[in-house]
């Protein structure tokens, strides 16, 4: 790799302080002209999207994520409920802070209703600037939910709960509300009192909101997807309670937008980032994506990412109806704990990825010599640099996108510009990046492994029987796994030793 190469592909947002470096992605210059006409096909696609158009065919809506960081671009009318949203989560968040009442909030959600919630308050907060603590709920794990539950016992008094579910009935965040419905009931606390609902006009988990007077309610719009919301009500409620600048988050998001509506592709990072995941995958996905950010700050940014992405590139047929099996798998951790983690692997084994590098330029922290001249941020960044030619050396492909610094703007910035990249790189390849067909499946496969076991359970007796015996249309490795969860948590008695030999019956 050259210097001169270097200069002619970086690229950047300089509005925002971040720079894209692809000049040790493997491609031709040639390559790069043969794509500028899909290139601009997806350019348009994008603004059709942004003017309004379905791009979610399956569930028959438009995809509005832009729209949340420049109102005045929402077709509809669509801009104004955008700034009362806004406007209302600000005026809620001061009106708590103002009464002193509250000392933590717990969030319960999942999937895009927590990544990017947990990512953005692990980046920017401290505990020496955070207006209140932030605890999560992101699963069923009745175990998972006891943990953070011990952590504010005693507190649930001074504890706001912030219940984020599009549909309103999510399986995983009613039963983590219901588990702490109970939590505040032990405790003689009304839990409405204490409840706040981010949610659509009209589910399930808004008219329970209504009917029991929860202390606030704020809309998650139809056209926002879980993992694009980060910048809507989703995020914003949770962000602004903890006291994070929540108008520089949306900021960084609106410059960054601006910048990447750019069809100059030299000009835009977005546009070239997607086109080298193109190059790095064959557009069929053949490379997995490691993501690397140099800072603890960011260390939650690639489980984000892989919602991000995966949920939005998996996918088994393209817009034509052609099985494609299309995605780019997604992993990382952070720099420099990936030196002592995978990047032996990375470095010398199978040669299955590209690394996405973040890096930041101000260390922030102690500013102590560690050794003459230099400082414990010039470690990680030496480390960064080391590592990054020492995948070169054995022809491993990587990009750096370089932000001045970790506040709300840059990541903000981070946010849409990977939102843009998954888009444009949707295009690029013909699939829907807007919908989640592969979700549904499981989350129906586990309403009937459940249905499952209430037959299971109906069918137990003081008399051993195996499970075929219990449930004979059940499929019987199905039937054996149910009852030996149910036997493990004391619900059912198993004798034998073996899934062969093993019968279940009512617990003693």
């Amino acid at each position: 790799m050259t210097w001169q190469r270097f200069c002619d592909y970086l690229t950047g947002i300089p509005s925002v302080g971040l720079t894209l470096d692809i000049s040790r992605m493997n491609f031709t210059e040639q390559w790069l002209e043969e794509m500028e006409t899909r290139m601009q096909e997806a350019f348009s696609e994008m603004a059709e999207l942004e003017r309004g158009s379905v791009a979610n065919r399956d569930e028959k809506r438009m995809v509005g994520h832009y729209w949340l960081r420049a109102p005045e671009l929402a077709p509809l009318g669509l801009g104004a409920e955008i700034e009362a949203t806004v406007s209302a989560v600000k005026k809620f968040a001061a009106g708590v802070h103002a009464a002193r009442h509250y000392t933590d909030v717990l969030s319960i959600g999942i999937g895009g209703s927590a990544l990017g919630p947990m990512f953005v308050a692990d980046a920017l907060g401290h505990p020496s600037t955070d207006k209140l603590r932030l605890w999560f709920l992101d699963n069923t794990d009745p175990d998972g939910i006891a943990r953070v539950l011990a952590q504010i016992h005693g507190r649930l008094e001074q504890t706001l709960t912030v219940v984020i579910s599009k549909s309103g009935g999510t399986p995983e965040t009613r039963n983590g509300m219901i588990l702490v419905q109970n939590a505040y009931r032990n405790c003689g606390l009304d839990f409405a009192r204490h409840a706040v609902a981010v949610t659509m006009h009209g589910s399930a988990l808004d008219k329970q909101a209504v009917a029991e007077n929860w202390k606030a309610r704020f809309e998650m719009f139809d056209w926002i997807g879980g993992r694009t919301s980060q910048t809507s009500a989703v995020g914003l409620v949770l962000a602004a309670l903890q006291g994070l600048d929540i108008d520089a988050l949306l900021e960084g998001a609106r410059l960054t937008d601006a910048a990447t509506r750019n069809p100059v592709t030299r000009q835009n990072p977005a546009a070239m980032m997607a086109l080298m995941w193109h190059h790095a995958t064959n557009g069929k996905g053949e490379k997995d994506m490691v993501v690397l950010p140099y800072k603890d700050r960011l260390l939650l940014f690639s489980r984000y990412l892989q919602q991000l992405i995966m949920e939005s590139l998996g996918k088994q047929f393209d817009l034509d109806g052609n099985v494609v099996e299309q995605g780019i798998a997604v992993y990382g951790n952070k720099g420099s704990t990936d030196q002592h983690a995978y990047v032996q692997q990375l470095r010398d084994g199978v040669n299955n990825f590209f690394v996405v590098f973040i890096r930041v330029l101000e260390d922030g922290g102690s500013t102590l010599e560690v050794a003459p001249g230099i400082r414990a941020g010039d470690y990680l960044d030496g480390f960064y640099l080391g590592t990054r030619k020492a995948l070169t050396e054995k022809a491993r492909q990587s990009m750096t996108i370089t932000v001045p610094r970790v506040d709300a703007r840059s990541v903000g910035a981070l946010i849409a510009l990977f939102e843009r990249a998954v888009g444009l790189y949707a295009n690029l390849v013909n699939i829907n990046a807007y919908h989640q067909p592969g979700v549904l499946a499981g989350k129906e496969a586990a309403d009937e492994v459940l249905k499952w076991q209430v037959e299971l359970l109906s069918a137990l007796t003081r008399e051993p029987q195996s499970p075929a015996e219990l449930a004979p249309e059940t499929p019987p490795e199905a039937a054996y796994l149910i009852l030996e969860h149910l036997a493990a948590n004391g619900r059912a008695r198993k004798t034998g030793d073996s899934p062969s030999t093993a019968k279940f019956s009512l617990p003693d």
